[in-house]
């Protein structure tokens, strides 16, 4: 079995193509699970110990489900109740939720690292409580935790094949499509592989200049 560089000039638009959408996809998954996990994070603070609680075992059983039962859940069974959600869109709203449920807990843990004296102090000088969280202790939350949620990021593109599950034209499932049309995977597949350590260690270079530029100890 050798290498075919002609074969591999052929197929790398088909690649960059399906790299497009995996790209896509990360990026509005990871959006709605920045944004997400906050809400789920903010909503456990909430006085009712019932609502808590449901908001707690919620976000404890999309974290504990693998991601392609979801997967197949949101594209294939939810059109049986009369939602039907494009194949994309399918992948990012799932991977977004599905990463919504860490992100929150990093949040969490962010917010529990905020000095008590930060509390006392807001209490002292009796701010709104919008003034509070918005003024005082999200901005020394987030920046605590911008290496974690940095990672995540990292993590759902490597989890982004999974959305092959559901026919989304994302990279792996390009290199699927193009290898069975020729029956030569050698060099798809390797493809896929360079073009994810290639993107993987772009994203992990902005994590860390991110880090030190926003992110404190």
């Amino acid at each position: 079995m050798s290498w075919d560089w002609h074969y591999s000039g052929e197929i790398l638009p088909d690649l960059l193509s399906g790299l497009r959408y995996t790209v896509v996809a990360t990026l509005a998954g990871y959006v709605i699970a920045i944004v997400l996990g906050l809400v789920w994070t903010l909503l456990r603070r909430t006085p009712s110990r019932v609502f808590n609680q449901a908001i707690r075992w919620m976000t404890e059983f999309i974290r504990s489900t693998p991601l392609i039962p979801q997967l197949y859940f949101v594209f294939f069974v939810l059109p049986a109740w009369g939602i039907t959600i494009g194949s994309l869109t399918a992948g990012i709203l799932t991977l977004g939720i599905h990463y919504s449920t860490y992100t929150a807990e990093v949040y969490r843990a962010g917010i529990a690292d905020v000095p008590k004296g930060q509390w006392e102090a807001c209490t002292a000088l009796n701010l709104p409580k919008s003034r509070v969280w918005l003024d005082v202790i999200l901005p020394q939350a987030i920046r605590r935790v911008i290496p974690t949620l940095g990672n995540y990021l990292i993590a759902m593109f490597k989890d982004s094949p999974m959305l092959l599950a559901i026919n989304v034209a994302e990279l792996l499932f390009s290199a699927y499509q193009v290898g069975s049309k020729s029956l030569q995977f050698l060099e798809p597949i390797t493809m896929v592989g360079l073009l994810f350590v290639v993107v993987s260690v772009i994203s992990s270079i902005l994590v860390r200049r991110l880090e030190r530029r926003y992110a404190t100890t």
